[in-house]
């Protein structure tokens, strides 16, 4: 558990949703218009996953942590689906680039320590631990290495094996693609560290990804590198707040539902990791459960 001086900002549990109380009474019927996209998005991340535990960064793809929390879950050894809600945008004014204070470090740390993200966990992980995020031009993932990188080096784990138990899945706007296409991993000098496809992206509807990253109300506030030392906030109960959260909840149960299990099991269908005994297992229990 974190301390509570320092904790996550809060964010129900929409899989086992007993704590929501009257929060969605006289809310409207939500409109999932992006549905097809992130379902056609989410297959593609899990089968590009190396059967790993997703980690999804920040609060830019909440939807897609819902929709696969609800898919896999009751699911037989079903992969981790979990949240990293950092944001690593620094205050107005100060560089992009800018160092963590020894007691923002320490907090980070003992947020990743509580999803089971340490150097030693890492090294004695039986998937790897894959980081999912929306991605530009990809400065999130990049000071989430320097964070990891920096611990790994401090606590002398073997970095040759953590380095074969990461992998970061980024979300990109879907453009025409072309011999010239920017690809923002080949500008990244960090992702050479990694092997070969510990580094892969899955493209997304343009509206759908500015939706996601720039326009839906969130539950949850920013966690900033100037909050992470904040006291932990407690659910916010305005309209929009409350509209979101039928927004979410309705993301679960499709999920968890026939069709949105069929639904993703097509998606995945195609993917070259199906010649994998654990996605074609997945995709069979996607099936059976539907």
């Amino acid at each position: 558990m974190l301390d509570p001086v320092d904790g996550p900002p809060f964010r129900w549990d929409l899989v086992s949703p007993d704590e929501l109380g009257s929060m969605l009474e006289g809310t409207a019927e939500p409109d999932l218009w992006f549905m097809p996209d992130l379902v056609q998005c989410a297959g593609r991340v899990v089968a590009r996953s190396g059967n790993g535990d997703l980690f999804f960064v920040g609060r830019s793809l909440d939807s897609m942590f819902d929709l696969l929390s609800g898919a896999l879950a009751d699911l037989t050894a079903p992969n981790l689906v979990a949240r990293a809600p950092f944001s690593f945008q620094r205050q107005a004014g100060q560089p992009r680039r800018s160092k963590w204070t020894a007691d923002q470090q320490a907090a980070a740390r003992r947020l990743l320590g509580s999803i089971g993200i340490t150097p030693r966990a890492l090294a004695r992980r039986s998937r790897p631990a894959t980081f999912v995020d929306v991605v530009d031009a990809g400065g999130t993932f990049a000071d989430l290495f320097a964070l990891l990188d920096e611990w790994i080096v401090e606590s002398r784990e073997p970095w040759e094996v953590i380095r074969k138990k990461l992998r970061f899945v980024g979300i990109t706007v879907r453009r025409a693609t072309s011999p010239k296409t920017w690809r923002w991993q080949q500008h990244a000098s960090w992702t050479r560290r990694l092997p070969a496809r510990a580094v892969v992206n899955v493209s997304l509807d343009p509206e759908v990804w500015s939706y996601f990253g720039d326009y839906q109300t969130k539950l949850t506030r920013s966690f900033r590198p100037d909050r992470w030392l904040a006291a932990e906030e407690g659910p916010r109960r305005d309209e929009r707040t409350r509209q979101a959260l039928a927004e979410a909840v309705a993301v679960v149960s499709y999920g968890r539902g026939s069709e949105g299990r069929r639904a993703l099991a097509r998606a995945i269908d195609g993917e070259p990791a199906l010649a994998q005994p654990w996605l074609r297992s997945l995709v069979r229990q996607l099936n059976s459960a539907a």
